[in-house]
């Protein structure tokens, strides 16, 4: 299909590895092509390439026409830029010289490896030690792990790069020492004197939070001591202090409260070896090559305008056609799968987020309220009470049931400003949002239907692998347990029939349903929370709804929140970092630009052009500079395809053809191009 010719197919791969090889370079058996890999534009992920030491040569299995190394000693953890490679089943695999044999790292998680959250707990503490030593006045506070390694918090001075530097060398020496972690249960008097003894107030604010008892106490050697309740390595040695990094400092209110004093948060990383360390380093790195907020101003998508205020986004004309093109989707695949649009207001009485509990629960969240006309108006944080009263505006008999509504609805949500984050943490945002009221006995097939829904809408922005949670009744619920029950089993049957592995958080619903949240794996194998299915027994019982069954008596149906993608905006962000900018064929601003080799050209190029677009191709004319300028200008804005016109095209009424990820395509008739380019939107390939 499209650009997968029968010479050539597309491949994406990825691996995280780290290769050592000689300083030779593989020569192509193919004369067909040589087809350079660009090592410096990929990312890492779960998935691996494998190549294999045989006798001095590292075979290929994958037939790529020829890999060009383009470093003469170490390529760390990189992912393979999409290339082309030669179709034909039958060849032999293509064979790279070398001498030595590649070492794969697959990071382990906090999840995974009960011993990584040993390392890092302990880290915390050596760091925390380290600190005190090197800055007596300083005061400690909280120091856990995280997901990507620990952080402390401390009164004391602003840290700078220099004092890290200190601070990591103190922690060398507490390491070299191979002093023993030791646990102590004390008493919560003993535990009281000893942190007055040593003057630590925001340790006895800690003590005071603790409830249980005895208080467990774990000694570094005979010199530190923290309140914790573990788990730590059991001697500072076990440390590998290659595999440990003081990564950066931030400022954090004690208790997260903007009126308690300002602390100095070092963050750190630690890995189990120094590998380990190193893959992570290249991800980090990669991670902000991949940053949303730089490239979405390199590739002119968005822009926050602080004289507008923070958090609000301006979607700019390359931007808002990527979005127009992620709603065309979602829309027609919504009504496909039986979903009423919907278009609602931006605000609404005060008085309707009474009734939802919003202003009860959801003060915080929400900005302030507007006086019209001596009546309180409020902006939507949520679509919910909106689709509600859509539900309440006609009778409902149980035949209507399921009913089904969608609504890429604006909301508008109180975030503190030191909080905001490019496209990730805004304060007006766009969800892809659904509400479906059903029957109780509908509840199974309806959730089995979003989960299929939910796997079409993200496959087809290249997400496949997700993380699956299933969150179950709290101690505090509304609702009675038969319908709970029948809600949980429901949930749990769809998971199952789906086929879908996932986690059970047991009491982790929400007080008005339980729920399922589902994470996508991105290239860089980060996850995001994405979507969610939530019963709701709540809202259908403060809205007063009902449906009339077969009885003629009036029941109060089930309600199911939904949403698949999240918001637009944290979307296309998560996008955006995925493909590094470089968007497939459908969903690229610009998906073809013409360039004349000299002016002359200019006005065949703008019929082309004009042809393309009347196809709805997204098409363009580049001229004004040197050839090779405008190639680079074209790849640095991450075209998917470039024709470079001379007056031999004009003449032929052809176009040569060169693709980002396939090279060079050749000389082709413009209907040829524009079907082959049809077909790869149509597929949802690269080019």
């Amino acid at each position: 299909m499209g650009f997968a010719s029968s010479s050539y197919r597309v491949q994406r791969m990825a691996m995280v590895t780290s290769i050592l090889l000689q300083p030779t370079l593989a020569q192509s058996s193919n004369p067909t092509r040589k087809l350079l890999l660009n090592l410096k534009a990929g990312a890492c992920a779960g998935s691996r390439l494998s190549l294999r030491r045989s006798r001095g040569v590292l075979e290929n299995p994958y037939g790529f026409g020829c890999i060009r190394i383009l470093s003469a000693n170490r390529i760390k953890c990189i992912r393979l830029a999409t290339i082309a490679t030669l179709a034909a089943p039958q060849e032999a695999p293509t064979k790279i010289e070398g001498d030595e044999v590649y070492k794969q790292v697959v990071l382990p998680t906090n999840e995974t490896s009960e011993a990584l959250v040993r390392i890092r707990h302990t880290s915390a503490h050596v760091l925390a030690m380290a600190v005190q030593k090197a800055f007596p006045n300083a005061k400690v506070t909280i120091g856990p792990w995280i997901e990507r390694g620990f952080y402390y918090d401390f009164d004391m001075q602003p840290v700078t790069d220099q004092d890290l530097n200190k601070i990591k060398k103190e922690m060398g020496r507490i390491i070299n020492r191979n002093l023993p972690l030791i646990r102590e249960e004390v008493s919560r008097q003993e535990a009281e004197r000893r942190i007055k003894a040593i003057n630590e107030p925001y340790k006895l604010e800690i003590l005071e939070s603790i409830k249980s008892e005895p208080i467990t106490i774990y000694h570094i050697g005979d010199e530190w001591w923290d309140l914790c309740a573990g788990p730590h390595v059991e001697r500072t040695g076990q440390l590998n202090k290659k595999a440990i990094e003081l990564e950066s400092v931030a400022g954090a209110y004690w208790r997260g409260d903007e009126k308690r004093p300002m602390l100095q948060r070092i963050y750190g990383t630690a890995w189990e070896s120094e590998e380990q360390l190193k893959a992570y380093q290249f991800l980090r790195e990669e991670a902000k090559r991949r940053d949303h907020r730089r490239l979405g101003q390199e590739l002119d998508l968005f822009s926050i305008q602080e004289e507008a205020g923070g958090g609000l986004v301006f979607w700019h004309p390359k931007g808002a056609i990527v979005r127009h093109h992620i709603e065309d989707f979602w829309k027609k695949t919504h009504i496909q799968h039986g979903y009423e649009l919907l278009y609602t207001p931006h605000v609404a009485k005060a008085d309707l987020w009474r009734i939802s509990g919003h202003l009860e629960f959801y003060k915080e969240n929400m900005f302030d309220q507007m006086d019209i006309e001596d009546e309180l108006y409020q902006l939507r944080p949520m679509n919910c009470p909106y689709h509600i009263l859509i539900y309440k505006n006609s009778l409902r008999s149980y035949r209507d049931l399921p009913f089904r509504v969608a609504e890429l609805g604006t909301v508008y949500r109180y975030e503190m400003s030191g909080s905001l984050h490019g496209l990730f943490r805004v304060r007006g945002f766009t969800q892809d949002d659904a509400h479906i009221f059903c029957l109780p006995s509908q509840i199974k097939g309806e959730i089995r239907s979003v989960l299929d829904l939910t796997e079409k809408v993200l496959s087809q922005f290249g997400f496949k692998k997700y993380e699956v949670n299933l969150s179950t009744k709290p101690e505090k619920a509304v609702g009675p347990d038969d319908i709970w029950e029948k809600a949980t089993s429901a949930l749990k049957d769809a998971l199952q029939d789906k086929g879908w592995a996932y986690s059970v958080d047991e009491g982790g619903g929400a007080f008005y349903g339980p729920k399922i949240d589902l994470k996508i794996e991105d290239a860089l194998g980060r996850k995001w929370q994405c979507s969610t299915i939530q019963v709701d027994f709540n809202l259908p019982h403060r809205f007063d709804l009902s449906y009339v069954d077969s009885n003629s008596e009036k029941n109060q149906p089930i309600m199911i929140h939904r949403a698949i993608l999240g918001s637009l905006e944290r979307f296309f962000g998560i996008l955006i970092e995925n493909y590094a900018g470089d968007f497939p064929l459908w969903l690229s601003p610009v998906q073809a630009r013409l360039l004349p080799v000299t002016d002359t050209q200019v006005p065949y190029c703008q019929k082309v052009v004009e042809k393309m677009k009347e196809k709805n191709i997204r098409a363009e004319v580049s001229y004004g500079e040197r050839l090779s300028k405008l190639i680079r200008n074209a790849e640095t804005q991450k075209v998917p395809l470039m024709a470079v016109v001379g007056p031999k095209e004009v003449e032929s009424e052809t176009l040569t053809v060169r693709t980002r990820h396939g090279g060079e395509l050749g000389t082709m008739k413009i209907d040829q191009v524009i079907e082959k380019i049809e077909q790869a939107v149509t597929a949802r390939s690269f080019v």
